[in-house]
Parts: structure tokens; C-alpha cells; sequence
């Protein structure tokens, strides 16, 4: 996924920060990072869309998700192009589904340290989850 700075204007105009790091791309080029950052709230915002595109689920829905740790590693630089790397670690049974805990990052496409890690459970729900 790129990310633009169309969507860090839109998330800085959503979250009143308009840091100029982040929304003045003419002072943050004379900035420590060479050009805007994304909101790390909004690095963490991008993991919702690319988990979908990691795991399809079939048969049912996604739930909650319930977020247990998340570290922030590495500034994302707008016009960075950003992929999620996860895993299972393990999956729970429930009565109307189960529950996967998942390990994963967001990296950041030529950069050896990724923007940031998650830890999390995400509910999956059955279309006809069962009576308790």
C-alpha cells in the first residue's frame, strides 16, 4: 500500500494534528527525516486494511480486534509503499467462532526496520454462531 499526502491531510484534518512534520512537505524537506512523516496513529490505522489483505475470511466475519501491544519502530515517510508481514500464533475455539493471536509488522518497502510491530486478537465470527 502507498501512502500518500493526501491521507496523512485527511487523518491530521480528522485528528485536529497538524504538526508541520507531517502536513508541510516544504518545511519537513529541510526537516531531520528529508520530507513529511506519517502520524504514527495513522501507521497504525493502515493495519486494519492491510490485514484484510492478508487474510480473506470465508464463512463468516471478522470481529473485534483487541490489540495487546504495539510497538512504534521506524517513521514512515510519505510516498513510502507499506506491507504487512503476520503471523498465527495461535487460534482459539469460541462459541461463536474462534479467536486468532496474531504477531505482525508493518514494514516499510527498502527499509530494514519496520514502522511498527503488533500484537493482537482478532475475532472471527461464524455466519450461524452457536447458541451458549
Amino acid at each position: 500500500m502507498d501512502v500518500e499526502q493526501q491521507q496523512v491531510d485527511m487523518f491530521a484534518d480528522a485528528v485536529a494534528d497538524h504538526q508541520w512534520i507531517h502536513v508541510d512537505p516544504v518545511k519537513a524537506a529541510s526537516g531531520p527525516y528529508g520530507g513529511p512523516i506519517v502520524h504514527g496513529y495513522l501507521a497504525l490505522a493502515l493495519f486494519e486494511p492491510l490485514w484484510r489483505s492478508v487474510l480473506a475470511v470465508r464463512g463468516g466475519r471478522s470481529g473485534a480486534m483487541l490489540t495487546d501491544k504495539v510497538r512504534f519502530l521506524s517513521p514512515v515517510r510519505v510516498g513510502s509503499r507499506v506491507r504487512l508481514a503476520a503471523s498465527v500464533s495461535s487460534i482459539l475455539a469460541t462459541a461463536d467462532g474462534f479467536r486468532l493471536t496474531v504477531a505482525a509488522q508493518v514494514e516499510i518497502q527498502g527499509m530494514e526496520k519496520p514502522a511498527l510491530a503488533v500484537q493482537c486478537r482478532r475475532d472471527v465470527l461464524r455466519d450461524d454462531p452457536i447458541a451458549s
